[in-house]
């Protein structure tokens, strides 16, 4: 249980709920097991009677007329007390299981872009959710049994050895049998545990890219092949489960097999000692109301062994992440104030994953409120400076600054807060328009996200739609055309109003006469603004301060427009060839 222990610190912080749950389990077993001593004194009492040991019927009726209603409000207590803890300790699982959700949650946002590119989505959702509810199940139910049955052995067996230690004796004979055999299937358990839920992560990836794709399985007509890919992986995780439930399943009859030997000892052995006049008629019927009333707690040790173990797996699986140190760290808790000055020193980079080096020694610097334009082919490294710059990675070898301040020492969140950052794949949320709009500005008013569209070109088109700005766009903006998602990301970077835009290639879906309309009005937004523009399109960057072309992670040239145009090479060469096209 080594990794279940890293949720102690959970246990302390609510503490007061489990004490309380554990009192008031401790309340409820003491007084159900009040209710054979009541059996044994009826019994008892009926047969000094029928022996001619008492005489007055009117005694014994009244008597055992007292004592079925003492056994009656006994168990009326004790479910009262049992309700009472279930409302303690089950709620506190769910409690914790919000707090651990919550937790790994904000892990998942303070890991590094370079981790999620090593580990799949549907992996990542199936620890959140799967694996979080395996371990609720040991800090609830786990929990609360095993208190149950710690408390009604303890006083169920400190009473039957007051009664008659001898019997008490044999009646617990086959619990060694029973701690070996736990032991045993626990282990088997655990390890089957673990590769359940790996193929249940499997299967939630596979699902998770499937749905994702479907646009793309549908053009290709590939359905059939993925269905049965997805099927194959499903029939591996239906065996693995029943691997499991095939040990799970031993646990139940098992331990019923030893309540039955226990039973079968306390009427053979009982009845011998009952027949010497050792013990009474009562004692028997009291001690076989003990062992079955420790039939339940017994049983279920194998249920919560088996929730234990589950839960030991899954909580292993998610320490995996919880202790994964993000790359990139805030090494600056103070504010730092940014105001666009940008500088790139001998930088070179290299993607640990692919083992490809991006940047070659690249060095420029941009003034606040001038533009770079960064040209090339597709693998030159345009993308990869913006993500030094948002320090989505850090360099493996150079210095980058912001403001003449390296860049490592800058706060992180005052650094990525002054960035406005259009993707070149565009990214739209599951809600509405404005909602996404405004996922740059939370309190931007409808006449600021009004004009953001405006600026972005995509009011005209918005207004078109039957719900305007509240139309829901769907997953990843998939109910919009490429041109649309775009354009209303240009918006929600806009609408932000920062120091620093980055505009990565983000009007390649648009038509050069729309292109034209969204650049003039980015030439005004941007005005005083330290811009970034990355774009395959000499018209998107001619205007900029400065022009870099980019080939193989290593400048090849570095100027204006009017001074590139003239000077032989791949900026030139590729003017002259979208102008020809432009006037065919």
């Amino acid at each position: 249980m080594k990794a279940l222990q890293y949720l102690n610190k959970y246990f302390f912080k609510y503490k007061f709920r489990l004490l309380v749950g554990i009192v008031i389990t401790i309340f409820s077993k003491v007084l159900i097991l009040q209710v054979p001593q009541l059996v044994e004194e009826s019994i008892n009492l009926a047969e000094d009677y029928k022996n001619g040991l008492i005489y007055d019927f009117e005694f014994v009726k009244s008597s055992l007329l007292n004592n079925i209603l003492l056994i009656i409000g006994v168990a009326l207590l004790s479910g009262f007390f049992t309700f009472l803890m279930r409302q303690t300790i089950i709620v506190t699982s769910r409690l914790i299981e919000f707090d651990l959700k919550n937790e790994i949650y904000q892990q998942y946002q303070r890991l590094s872009l370079n981790f999620y590119k090593k580990n799949k989505t549907g992996d990542l959702m199936n620890r959140i959710s799967e694996d979080v509810s395996k371990v609720r199940m040991y800090v609830g139910p786990a929990v609360m049994y095993t208190m149950n049955m710690l408390v009604l052995f303890v006083v169920a067996i400190i009473k039957m050895y007051d009664i008659d230690p001898l019997l008490t004796n044999y009646t617990l004979l086959p619990l060694p049998f029973l701690s070996i055999s736990i032991y045993f299937l626990s282990r088997i358990i655990n390890k089957r545990s673990t590769i359940v839920q790996q193929y249940l992560s499997n299967l939630t990836a596979n699902a998770q890219e499937t749905f994702s794709g479907i646009s793309i399985l549908k053009s290709y007509g590939i359905e059939h092949k993925t269905s049965v890919e997805f099927e194959e992986l499903a029939n591996t995780s239906k065996e693995k489960n029943i691997d499991l439930f095939k040990a799970q399943a031993l646990f139940f009859p098992l331990m019923i097999l030893l309540i039955g030997l226990s039973n079968i000892l306390v009427i053979y052995i009982g009845g011998l000692r009952y027949i010497e006049g050792s013990i009474t008629l009562g004692v028997i019927a009291q001690f076989i109301m003990y062992v079955n009333m420790l039939t339940w707690p017994v049983a279920v040790v194998g249920w919560v062994t088996s929730m234990i173990q589950q839960a030991e797996a899954s909580q292993k699986r998610i320490n995996e992440f919880l202790k994964h140190q993000p790359e990139i760290v805030n090494n600056n808790q103070n504010s730092s104030k940014i105001n666009g000055e940008i500088e790139f020193k001998n930088i070179s980079f290299t993607y640990d994953d692919t083992n490809i080096t991006a940047l070659k020694n690249v060095s420029f610097k941009l003034e606040k409120g001038k533009t770079l334009a960064i040209l090339g082919n597709t693998g030159s490294g345009k993308s990869t400076i913006i993500n030094l710059i948002a320090r989505l990675y850090d360099t493996n070898l150079g210095e980058i600054l912001i403001d003449g301040t390296t860049i490592k020492q800058l706060n992180l969140n005052n650094l990525r807060q002054s960035i406005g950052f259009v993707p070149q794949e565009a990214f739209l949320f599951s809600d509405t328009i404005k909602n996404n709009i405004k996922f740059g500005d939370e309190t931007a008013s409808d006449s600021k996200i009004e004009q953001a569209a405006k600026d972005a070109y995509i009011h005209h088109n918005i207004i078109n739609f039957n719900d305007g700005y509240n139309t829901y766009v769907g997953e990843r903006g998939v109910t919009l055309s490429g041109g649309q998602k775009q354009r209303i990301s240009i918006a929600r970077a806009i609408i932000k109003d920062p120091n620093i835009l980055i505009f990565d290639d983000c009007l390649s879906a648009v038509d050069t006469e729309t292109e034209e309309i969204i650049l003039n009005n980015l030439y005004k937004v941007s005005k005083n603004k330290t811009t970034i523009i990355v774009s395959h399109r000499i018209s998107s960057i001619k205007n900029a301060d400065t022009i870099i072309v980019l080939e193989n992670g290593e400048i090849i040239q570095q100027g204006s427009h009017s001074k590139l145009v003239h000077i032989n090479g791949y900026y030139k060469e590729l003017f002259e060839q979208q102008l020809l096209e432009k006037e065919i």
